[in-house]
């Protein structure tokens, strides 16, 4: 069961490191960020999500935005998960 556990960490861990080095280059990245548009846009929000999926499709901000992000990290936040959410609207 540990080996089946580390093969899936491995895969995700490296499906999120070819994204990252995919996603520079101009217009395989416009398909790929086009393709994940759904994702981000669930894992970060409507509006945060639809800046970061148009950032990523535009040619060269989002070959500059992924070269970034490569070595920093995402630079717009995902939101917080909904049970943080839940859990500090009923503490009011």
């Amino acid at each position: 069961m540990a080996a089946g556990f580390k093969r899936r960490l491995l895969r995700a861990g490296g499906w999120r490191v070819a994204k990252r080095l995919v996603k520079p280059v101009p217009i395989i990245g416009s398909l790929v960020a086009v393709g994940l548009a759904g994702h981000e846009i669930r894992k970060k929000g409507l509006l945060r999500g639809a800046v970061h999926v148009g950032l990523d499709v535009t040619p060269v901000v989002g070959t500059a935005k992924g070269l970034i992000e490569l070595f920093t990290g995402d630079l717009i936040a995902d939101r917080e998960p909904k049970s943080k959410i839940r859990k500090l609207n009923s503490s009011r």
